[in-house]
């Protein structure tokens, strides 16, 4: 099957691989697009995780505020100031706060779950579970199911992405890594909602108009 030059723009767009990558994926898939779109991304996260065993102390805080009621404050590394500056690296950082406040995760990834947290979410799946009627021996891994379900939930590498579901938090990371050829990580994040933790004071309308009619 042979390709067109067309082929390997199209190709090189959709992956952000250089050129002469994208010519030798379409060439070992003999001219297969979507064979060599899958060539690409398999050799693209082993490259990627290759860099994941650099260190990134350099990066951006990024901050997205939502109407004034919701706020979030990432922090995305790599390894200079330069790639710092980059504007693909700032428009990550941008969509990844943005994907915090609307997507809501409670965990950068799995190995920082609490473990309060998955105890008690296992406590309360291994009751539902028992009040369903499933048998004891099945209940333990039908809740581990459960709890790496969760995991894809609360945790933001696992999360699709809300500008587009067919990507994951990680995906796009190992794509900025290929992109940019730096390791990149997202280190932490805080969200803060307008009032939370304040109890408010509950007027009772009643009471008021009881006591401006007694006086």
């Amino acid at each position: 099957m042979s390709f067109t030059a067309a082929d390997v723009k199209r190709l090189r767009e959709e992956t952000s691989v250089g050129m002469m990558d994208c010519k030798k994926a379409l060439t070992e898939c003999n001219g297969n697009y979507d064979a060599a779109v899958d060539y690409l991304r398999k050799k693209g996260l082993a490259a990627a995780n290759k860099k994941q065993g650099r260190i990134a102390a350099e990066g951006i805080i990024e901050s997205y505020v939502h109407g004034g009621k919701i706020g979030v404050m990432v922090e995305i590394n790599c390894e200079t100031d330069f790639v710092a500056k980059n504007d693909d690296f700032k428009t990550f950082a941008k969509d990844v706060a943005m994907h915090i406040c609307a997507a809501d995760p409670r965990f950068v990834q799995e190995s920082e779950m609490d473990q309060n947290f998955v105890n008690k979410e296992a406590e309360i799946y291994a009751a539902q579970l028992k009040e369903q009627g499933k048998p004891d021996a099945m209940i333990p891994n039908i809740v581990k199911g459960k709890i790496a379900k969760l995991a894809q939930e609360v945790c933001l590498l696992n999360q699709k992405f809300v500008k587009d579901p067919d990507k994951t938090i990680s995906d796009l990371v190992n794509e900025l890594t290929l992109k940019i050829g730096e390791k990149i990580s997202i280190r932490r994040f805080a969200k803060f909602n307008l009032g939370e933790g304040i109890e408010k004071k509950q007027d009772n309308l009643a009471d008021e108009v009881a006591k401006l009619t007694t006086k």
